[in-house]
């Protein structure tokens, strides 16, 4: 018997949003529902990723060009991607990641002004166009993001946390982009409300998901 394809969901939002509480949750919300899940990041989840991360996060690399960034961060994905995301959906595995083309989209593209669509296209290639079925963009104003980060003393800084604040609106301001742009997968969460809350929101949003069939937007 044909085994069904897994889901790919992926999670998004500025710096201190949640998404590592969350995480957690929405695992055991998916495995309630009877699904092998997988859990990743990016940049990361392999070995070769994960050094890639390394180069990019290094708080010494602050004369990083933009378009390095971006390739960077394609690169890692692409091998991500080929080696540990899409086998997993093969195998009917759900697959949930901390970020994917998105960041790109909205970091590199919108706040770095390098453009959403000219990054897009260098994520079409690394990707071969395969995109989440639903993403979960938790919404946060970014003063009360970046004082999380400040106040969580066992949180690592990287080099994104070091950017001014006019940084971390632009990337809100992407997100508002591409939940205006893609609807159908962009599903906008408030992170600024209590934990308890923000993770029925997102239990109801999957729900209906998985409910109306909205998947497939990875296969072109």
């Amino acid at each position: 018997m044909e085994v069904a394809e897994g889901w790919f969901i992926t999670i998004e939002g500025g710096e201190g949003a949640g998404k590592t509480s969350l995480i957690p949750e929405i695992e055991a919300f998916l495995k309630e529902m009877g699904m092998e899940v997988l859990i990743t990041r990016e940049p990361g989840g392999i070995k070769i990723a994960e050094e890639i991360r390394s180069i990019i996060l290094n708080k010494e690399h602050t004369s990083m060009d933009g378009r390095t960034e971006a390739l960077l961060y394609a690169a890692a994905r692409r091998q991500h991607l080929a080696e540990k995301v899409l086998p997993a959906i093969a195998r009917g595995v759900t697959v949930l990641s901390d970020r994917y083309v998105d960041s790109s989209l909205v970091y590199q593209g919108h706040a770095r002004g390098l453009g959403i669509d000219e990054i897009y296209s260098v994520n079409e290639f690394a990707t071969a166009g395969v995109m989440p079925d639903i993403t979960l963009w938790l919404d946060i104003d970014p003063e009360i993001g970046l004082s999380r980060i400040h106040k969580d003393k066992g949180r690592e800084i990287n080099r994104l946390d070091l950017e001014g604040r006019s940084f971390h609106y632009k990337v809100r301001e992407g997100y508002a982009i591409l939940h205006d742009r893609y609807p159908e997968r962009i599903v906008r969460i408030d992170a600024g409300q209590p934990f308890d809350q923000m993770v029925q929101s997102v239990r109801q949003a999957l729900n209906l998901s998985f409910q109306a069939g909205k998947r497939r937007f990875h296969v072109k």
